[in-house]
């Protein structure tokens, strides 16, 4: 499975670090590929700012390296504020690009967690168990 990796401009010099040993480990939303299946990134690109202009072009690139789906990374999910956008960079990816959108990468650290749970933000992490996983494995991402 090739994937891209699209994450918030305002963390446009992170590493990677998190996304990368959760594919590794097959943790947050990298739990749904099977663990015998190669995981391979194609692509990391930031969304390049508040609108996100960048996701109506980036994926395109992806895609000719082979990607099979876009995952949305988790800094847009538990930023300072969470990415307004998400749902709709979702929707759009899967509708022009017809390949699959992932909200989130790598589980929600525990120092986020401690934080977030308690704001009106915390509604839109409903469906997202693999991101919010065990205390253990949020720590474990501190």
């Amino acid at each position: 499975m090739k994937i891209g990796i699209i994450i918030c401009d305002r963390y446009r010099s992170c590493g990677g670090g998190k996304c990368f040993r959760a594919m590794h480990e097959r943790a947050g939303e990298f739990a749904r590929y099977p663990a015998n299946e190669p995981l391979e990134i194609v692509g990391y690109s930031s969304c390049n700012g508040c609108p996100g202009g960048n996701v109506e072009y980036v994926p395109d690139e992806m895609i000719r390296n082979g990607a099979q789906a876009i995952h949305l990374a988790t800094g847009l999910v538990v930023g300072y504020p969470p990415c307004p956008r998400q749902g709709y960079f979702k929707e759009y990816i899967e509708s022009k690009y017809n390949i699959p959108a992932v909200i989130g990468t790598h589980p929600i650290p525990q120092k986020y967690f401690t934080v977030h749970r308690n704001l009106p933000s915390w509604a839109q992490l409903k469906n997202m168990d693999a991101l919010v996983a065990t205390e253990e494995i949020r720590k474990s991402y501190d």
